[in-house]
């Protein structure tokens, strides 16, 4: 193909839908045409990283010999795109701090606040809930919060946990918070300050995986989900809308991106109002 015509894919259009396939029954994530260079792009450096002379013998090696998962994991970490940054889609933050952890915390007397950030990227969403807290919601100093953030992305993990970011992460958060709670980390560098970094426990998971989801199951008061399912189909989301309501405890709440609706995925949800956000409310017991 010309350059005029943009770069030769490396891949057929057979061997490019089978990998899709393989790929969306592993995550649930799916490939729009407009992913085609990115997809055979990442796909051909895994190819060409574990030595393998043709794409079917790579999937062929996915399929029977990565026993342990982790050619399967180096390829989601490649596959997957991590791009957030601190306080974004606030408002609900501060429905978190003004209205559900007040009614939360009121309904579970005595009992640990679990909030799930799923899928947690590079960390910016579970430490901004954790400075939101912390900055708005007195109900810290008598209630105990645990803030758990997963991903299936491995490498954005250990960059979550590391907690230092760029000036693009941090171009939301009023300079106060920065000097408050960010020390220098280098030219154009911040680390996340360690009190922060402890209150967020990060861990692996898929949540297109009913094993891995199943230990999750009943867990937490407040799920933020957001921009995720975007990248699903009608039947995979469906599937995650009922993994999300089983991963909640009777009155939790579901927070999901401002272009997702769950009333157009799962019916288990009620929509709650609240005066800075819409979310979505497993029934209380």
């Amino acid at each position: 193909m010309s350059a005029a015509n943009g770069p030769a894919m490396p891949f057929d259009e057979e061997q490019y839908l089978r990998f899709c396939e393989f790929f969306y029954t592993r995550t649930g994530i799916q490939f729009g045409a407009g992913k085609r260079y990115f997809v055979d792009r990442r796909l051909a450096e895994r190819v060409a990283a574990t030595g393998q002379p043709t794409l079917r013998a790579y999937m062929l090696k996915l399929r029977y010999e990565d026993r342990d998962g982790e050619e399967m994991q180096l390829l989601i970490n490649e596959m997957t795109v991590n791009e957030t940054y601190f306080y974004r889609e606030d408002y609900q933050l501060r429905a978190l701090a003004s209205e559900m952890m007040p009614e939360l915390a009121a309904r579970r007397r005595g009992e640990t606040l679990r909030i799930w950030s799923l899928p947690c990227s590079t960390g910016e969403e579970p430490y901004s809930i954790a400075l939101h807290l912390t900055e708005n919601w007195p109900g810290l100093e008598t209630v105990d919060v645990e803030i758990v953030a997963s991903d299936i992305d491995t490498r954005a993990l250990s960059r979550a946990r590391a907690g230092v970011y760029g000036e693009r992460a941090l171009h939301n958060l009023p300079p106060e918070m920065r000097a408050r709670y960010f020390e220098s980390a280098g030219p154009e560098r911040w680390r996340i300050a360690a009190p922060i970094r402890g209150a967020v426990r990060f861990t692996a998971t898929n949540l297109s995986d009913p094993a891995e989801m199943a230990r999750h199951r009943g867990l937490y008061d407040v799920i933020f989900c957001r921009n995720l399912l975007i990248y699903f189909d009608d039947a995979s989301r469906r599937q995650a809308g009922t993994a999300l309501y089983e991963a909640l405890r009777p009155g939790g709440f579901v927070c999901l991106g401002h272009s997702e609706a769950m009333s157009r995925i799962c019916s288990l949800f009620t929509v709650r109002k609240f005066r800075d956000a819409i979310v979505y409310q497993r029934a209380p017991a």
